[in-house]
């Protein structure tokens, strides 16, 4: 019998989440469980089916530990794949939603540079400081993979209403954060 007050084994080993809460919202399950099946059926020591993790609207969902990555939107077919990659240390774009590890406009900040330059290592873009000179906005620098060079993104956050269902429960309209890029991306060497 497991007691609470097992603090468990500590590992970096990949694990895989999936959102397949149907009580939340339908499409969680229906689009998750066949996703969830998928994983497990490739690493059944390592996947798990989890409650409610946020963005019913991009099911399946998945998220990937250690790092805390996000993907949504992820066609069962897809699910093992993303999982390849991971453990190979990059990113797929396709489906990535961000990174739980950092706050939302940091995962703009990313996304934003890994268009400019594209780096997919998992390990790159992480943030070196975050400013918020007015409200809504934000300045992000970042390092490269190396720490040779430091990227500079600015962001806004606006509401928006989108004329589409946010869950699969909900009716139209909806409202949603968009992170838009408000200067050019610079880049500089990094200081020593």
């Amino acid at each position: 019998m497991l007691s609470g007050a097992d603090p468990g084994t500590l590992t970096t080993d990949p694990i895989y989440l999936v959102c397949t809460h149907g009580r939340h919202d339908a499409c969680c399950a229906v689009r998750g469980r066949p996703a969830a099946a998928a994983l497990t059926a490739a690493y059944p020591d390592r996947t798990w089916e989890c409650s409610h993790i946020g963005g019913d609207r991009f099911a399946a969902n998945l998220v990937f530990l250690p790092h805390s990555l996000f993907y949504g939107h992820v066609p069962t077919d897809q699910a093992v794949a993303l999982a390849q990659s991971y453990n190979e240390g990059t990113i797929t774009p396709t489906y990535y939603r961000g990174s739980g590890a950092h706050p939302p406009p940091v995962q703009a900040a990313q996304h934003f540079a890994r268009t400019a330059d594209p780096s997919l290592s998992i390990n790159a873009l992480h943030p070196k400081s975050i400013t918020q000179p007015p409200p809504n906005h934000w300045s992000i620098t970042l390092s490269t993979p190396d720490s040779s060079r430091i990227i500079t993104v600015e962001v806004r956050a606006d509401m928006i209403t989108v004329d589409g269902q946010m869950t699969c429960a909900a009716q139209p309209p909806g409202q949603v954060r968009q992170f838009t890029l408000v200067a050019p991306i610079s880049t500089q060497p990094a200081g020593p």
